[in-house]
Protein backbone atom coordinates (compact mmCIF):
# COMPACT_ATOMS: atom_id res chain seq x y z
CA UNK A 1 0.00 0.00 0.00
CA UNK A 2 1.53 3.39 -1.16
CA UNK A 3 2.27 5.84 1.62
CA UNK A 4 -0.47 8.43 0.72
CA UNK A 5 -3.02 5.75 0.58
CA UNK A 6 -1.99 4.99 4.19
CA UNK A 7 -2.05 8.86 5.49
CA UNK A 8 -5.88 8.86 4.13
CA UNK A 9 -7.21 7.22 7.40
CA UNK A 10 -7.35 9.71 10.39
CA UNK A 11 -6.63 6.59 13.36
CA UNK A 12 -3.36 5.80 11.07
CA UNK A 13 -2.25 9.29 10.86
CA UNK A 14 -3.36 9.82 14.59
CA UNK A 15 -1.00 6.65 15.35
CA UNK A 16 1.81 8.72 13.82
CA UNK A 17 1.54 11.87 16.01
CA UNK A 18 1.61 9.46 19.17
CA UNK A 19 4.56 7.99 17.86
CA UNK A 20 6.27 10.93 16.69
CA UNK A 21 6.35 12.13 20.68
CA UNK A 22 7.82 8.57 21.86
CA UNK A 23 7.63 5.07 21.73
CA UNK A 24 4.73 3.45 22.44
CA UNK A 25 3.37 0.11 22.88
CA UNK A 26 0.49 -1.48 21.55
CA UNK A 27 -1.59 -1.08 24.74
CA UNK A 28 -0.63 2.58 25.71
CA UNK A 29 -2.15 3.62 21.92
CA UNK A 30 -5.29 1.52 22.70
CA UNK A 31 -5.83 3.73 25.66
CA UNK A 32 -4.59 6.95 23.46
CA UNK A 33 -7.10 6.44 20.89
CA UNK A 34 -10.25 4.80 22.03
CA UNK A 35 -9.87 2.38 19.76
CA UNK A 36 -10.10 -1.23 20.67
CA UNK A 37 -6.79 -3.70 20.51
CA UNK A 38 -7.21 -5.84 17.12
CA UNK A 39 -8.04 -2.26 15.87
CA UNK A 40 -4.62 -0.54 17.03
CA UNK A 41 -3.06 -3.33 15.72
CA UNK A 42 -4.56 -3.95 12.39
CA UNK A 43 -3.39 0.27 11.87
CA UNK A 44 -0.06 -0.87 13.01
CA UNK A 45 0.31 -4.00 10.50
CA UNK A 46 -0.24 -1.26 7.56
CA UNK A 47 1.79 1.51 9.12
CA UNK A 48 4.41 -1.28 8.95
CA UNK A 49 4.02 -2.73 5.67
CA UNK A 50 4.32 0.96 4.73
CA UNK A 51 7.74 1.45 6.40
CA UNK A 52 6.23 4.29 8.79
CA UNK A 53 6.20 2.49 11.67
CA UNK A 54 9.61 0.30 13.17
CA UNK A 55 8.95 -2.31 16.20
CA UNK A 56 11.13 -3.20 18.41
CA UNK A 57 11.35 -6.09 20.85
CA UNK A 58 12.17 -5.90 24.45
CA UNK A 59 11.59 -9.50 26.52
CA UNK A 60 7.78 -9.46 25.99
CA UNK A 61 6.73 -6.04 25.06
CA UNK A 62 6.63 -4.38 21.26
CA UNK A 63 7.53 -0.86 21.27
CA UNK A 64 6.34 0.71 18.49
CA UNK A 65 8.03 3.94 16.96
CA UNK A 66 8.17 6.46 14.11
CA UNK A 67 10.34 6.23 11.19
CA UNK A 68 9.84 9.26 8.84
CA UNK A 69 11.67 8.28 6.21
CA UNK A 70 8.59 7.12 3.42
CA UNK A 71 7.05 10.86 4.53
CA UNK A 72 9.93 12.26 2.57
CA UNK A 73 8.21 11.30 -0.70
CA UNK A 74 5.10 13.56 0.61
CA UNK A 75 7.42 16.32 1.51
CA UNK A 76 8.38 16.37 -1.80
CA UNK A 77 5.43 15.90 -3.49
CA UNK A 78 3.78 19.39 -1.09
CA UNK A 79 6.90 21.32 -1.87
CA UNK A 80 5.06 22.97 -4.83
CA UNK A 81 2.00 23.79 -2.94
CA UNK A 82 4.14 25.21 -0.16
CA UNK A 83 5.67 27.31 -2.96
CA UNK A 84 2.42 28.15 -4.38
CA UNK A 85 0.98 29.50 -0.86
CA UNK A 86 3.90 31.40 -0.27
CA UNK A 87 3.77 33.40 -2.98
CA UNK A 88 -0.10 34.11 -2.68
CA UNK A 89 0.84 35.50 0.97
CA UNK A 90 3.38 37.32 -0.14
CA UNK A 91 1.21 38.83 -2.76
CA UNK A 92 -1.43 39.01 0.50
CA UNK A 93 1.72 41.10 2.55
CA UNK A 94 2.11 43.55 -0.05
CA UNK A 95 -1.69 44.42 -1.09
CA UNK A 96 -2.20 45.02 2.67
CA UNK A 97 0.77 47.27 3.00
CA UNK A 98 0.00 48.90 0.10
CA UNK A 99 -2.87 49.73 1.81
Amino acid sequence: MAVYDVLTDASRRRILDLLRERERSVNELVADLGLSQPGVSKHLRVLREAGLVRVRVDAQRRWYGLDPAPLAEVDRWLAPYRRYWADRLDLLERHLDAT
